[in-house]
């Protein structure tokens, strides 16, 4: 299947629509066989994600199993995400990106610290928001610190070098482009919209995304 596919699904016709500013938090239970589709609205901007199996609270994304199952470092069309049990837990069924990261993790104060500069520390990161919305979202089910897991950074480009180095790269995305995946089971996501304006992924700009679910079956 080639990385890149158009969806099918109409936009007028998603149950759910939301845009999120950067630097904001969300939480949403997707049911088997939903929908989700990510939009970069303006391009560019890193989208940190993490699932959860809905009914399994030890249960989460594992970037390990993922990348062992489908030798690749980049997730895009035809991906499958992959539990920690080893289930499958979504399968990207449309993508106009091309490929996003799996190695980058989450920004933190302490990697803005050890990347960038000591004053960076006070800085907005995404672990600060994930804290924030397992303690304020009625839909954390009980997850706390702890739950913090592998993410995916949806639209993000974070290139290896032969020597095996992550190197924090411009952007690959562009506005309006979208990641579309297929819950193939009951998964929580948990999305910091990244406000990090210390590397080039995002242009040094964060930016809204936009996110719409649909129910299963084209609509």
């Amino acid at each position: 299947m080639s990385p890149l596919l158009e969806s099918p699904r109409d936009p007028a016709t998603a149950i759910y629509d939301y845009t999120m500013e950067s630097g904001s938090g969300w939480m949403y239970q997707l049911r088997a066989g939903q929908v989700l589709r990510m939009i970069d609205v303006e391009g560019n901007q890193a989208v940190d994600t993490i699932f959860y199996a809905t009914h399994a609270i030890e249960e989460r994304y594992s970037a390990i199993d993922t990348l062992q199952r489908q030798g690749s470092l980049y997730l895009s069309t035809g991906s499958q995400l992959i539990s920690t049990e080893g289930r499958v837990m979504l399968t990207i069924v449309a993508d106009t990106c091309g490929r996003h990261d799996t190695l980058g993790g989450a920004c933190a104060a302490e990697s803005n610290q050890v990347r960038y500069s000591i004053e960076k520390r006070w800085m907005h990161n995404c672990r600060d928001t994930y804290l924030y919305t397992l303690a304020t979202h009625p839909l954390a089910g009980g997850r706390d610190k702890r739950d913090l897991a592998h993410n995916v950074n949806f639209f993000m480009n974070v290139p290896v070098t032969p020597e095996g180095q992550l190197t924090f790269a411009d952007g690959v995305s562009a506005p309006g482009r979208y990641v579309e995946l297929r819950a193939e089971m009951d998964v929580t996501v948990l999305i910091s919209n990244c406000p990090q304006l210390n590397n080039p992924c995002n242009a040094y700009n964060p930016t809204p995304a936009r996110l719409l679910v649909w129910n299963g079956g084209v609509e």
